[in-house]
């Protein structure tokens, strides 16, 4: 079947999947982006209360903005900082509604699945040739299919938080008791008011969503007494946990640490470290939730900012490559994988990352990183640029990836129980040619086994016992100097800490 004439499905009409078909059209391509809500930027919309920690001139995608200019659109203050409404409002909902944008979006319209037409998983014979059909359920529950020549998934993972459960499945009790839990960051000081005031209230999580529930439930604490505020994280110690400080490029991403380290110190704040959850209990004091050790102290709701996790379900008769822990494309994982680094500095990356066995399929945007956190809007926007440029068939502009993320001014990982502190520099565009390491260079090589290694993980002359000795394996390999072991690895860092 001639697929050359239809259009490029685009699931998701959010900031990336509004930027990928703005691509699309820059491109002389036709986009049809198809959004399960009601209106686009439906998940931000969920959070709409909830300020960036990045500025507007990191949150607006190239081609939406030259589209928006042509129609005479003032761009908001690019140093302002926008809520998650402000996001919608003044730059999503605008760019919808241009007559290039609007012909192409259909609203209400659920993506359900996506196969080739014709072929599950098992069929190769022929497959590349049949376009793609997407099944798609409207607000009735009618359901239609549309055919595709290509699949741009921007459908993001705010549907799939991950459990409490410590095991990655919800913790005993935990189903029961959903009435008692908000997966994600609840409006404390709007919407959600009445249901935290005068109320004990258990924060889990140890990321920037977790801080933005914890300074506004500090504010609440303020103004309603009674409130009070436990935050549990299962890492050992909060270590580096506040972010860059002042180091931080993205100002207002370090005053969020800087202010949950004052509310720590103040005393504000209930902290319980290395706490793994293995149960919930409703009890006539309130929810008792049990540790793999510990038990704490009743409390009448909790916040989950535990992170999300991909819906892969839609995919499920494509042949996807992903690793197997992280639940990105396979080459993309070696990159953003907080196990081994995480520097909030994600080296440039596009087509070739983001490939699947799945000819012409792409999953891009919060959705590209599987399991892994610190997306930023600006990754999103250089991986659909990079995509549609493939599609277009210039791949010459597809590899010719360059992004610049500003730094966070600190390095962290789990597995190694600390972090390295790093000085923050001004980034400069970086060619993904000049930086990907040798195996991730070849697309062919990632999707056909394991997880390529890249240049920042630990090598294997490193002795075993060295990674008790550092902050983290990345650090070893990276704080040879002595000189040098106490502004990377801590100022407790041993003597022999790096470079084994």
């Amino acid at each position: 079947m001639e697929t050359l004439d239809l259009p490029i499905a685009v699931i998701g009409a959010g900031p990336i999947g509004l930027a990928a078909a703005a691509h699309l059209l820059a491109r002389g391509q036709t986009p049809l982006v198809l959004e399960a809500g009601e209106g686009v930027g439906a998940n931000i919309r969920a959070w709409s209360h909830v300020r960036f920690f990045s500025p507007w001139r990191y949150s607006i995608d190239g081609a939406s903005r030259a589209l928006l200019k042509a129609h005479g659109w003032a761009a908001p203050d690019p140093e302002g900082y926008p809520t998650g409404r402000q996001l919608v409002d003044r730059y999503l909902a605008p760019l919808a509604a241009l007559p290039e944008i609007a012909a192409h979006v259909r609203l209400d319209s659920r993506v359900v699945s996506v196969t080739r037409s014709g072929f599950d998983k098992m069929k190769t014979s022929g497959r590349e040739e049949a376009p793609f059909v997407l099944r798609v359920q409207g607000a009735d529950g009618r359901e239609e299919a549309i055919l595709a020549r290509a699949v741009i998934d921007a459908s993001g993972t705010w549907t799939m938080p991950n459990p409490l459960g410590a095991d990655g499945v919800p913790a005993i009790g935990e189903r029961a008791l959903a009435h008692r839990v908000f997966y994600g960051i609840p409006d404390v000081l709007g919407a959600h008011r009445a249901r935290y005031a005068g109320r004990r209230v258990l924060v889990v999580g140890s990321g920037h969503s977790a801080f933005n529930a914890l300074q506004d439930l500090a504010e609440l604490a303020r103004e309603a007494p009674g409130t009070a505020i436990t935050w549990a994280i299962r890492r050992p110690g909060l270590g580096q946990i506040f972010g860059g400080g002042a180091d931080d490029a993205l100002v207002e991403r370090g005053a969020l640490g800087r202010r949950i380290r004052d509310l720590v110190d103040a005393g504000t704040l209930r902290v319980v470290t290395g706490f793994k959850i293995a149960a919930l209990r409703d009890t006539p004091d309130g929810v008792v939730v049990e540790g793999e050790r510990d038990v704490l102290e009743p409390v009448d709701e909790i916040v989950a900012t535990t992170g999300f996790r991909p819906d892969l379900s839609l995919a499920s008769e494509l042949r996807l490559g992903l690793d197997p822990a992280i639940e990105s494309p396979t080459a993309l994982a070696g990159l953003i994988d907080p196990n081994v680094h995480s520097c909030g500095t994600v080296p440039p990356h596009g087509v070739d990352e983001l490939r699947h066995p799945e000819r012409d399929f792409y999953i891009v945007g919060m959705k590209s990183y599987g399991r892994a956190p610190t997306f930023l809007l600006l990754t999103g926007y250089e991986q659909v640029r990079s995509v549609v440029a493939a599609l277009a068939g210039d791949w010459a502009a597809a590899r010719d990836v360059q992004l610049v993320l500003p730094e966070t001014g600190v390095c962290s990982s789990d597995a190694g129980g600390g972090s390295c502190h790093a000085t923050s520099v001004a980034p400069s565009p970086i060619s993904l040619t000049q930086t990907r390491a040798a195996p991730v260079r070849e697309p062919a090589l990632a999707l056909a086994g394991a997880r390529t290694q890249d240049a920042a993980r630990p090598r294997a002359h490193l002795a075993p016992d060295a990674v008790s000795l550092c902050c983290a394996p990345v650090e070893q390999e990276t704080c040879c100097d002595p000189s040098e072991k106490a502004a990377c690895c801590g100022s407790s860092a041993e003597g022999t800490c790096g470079c084994q």
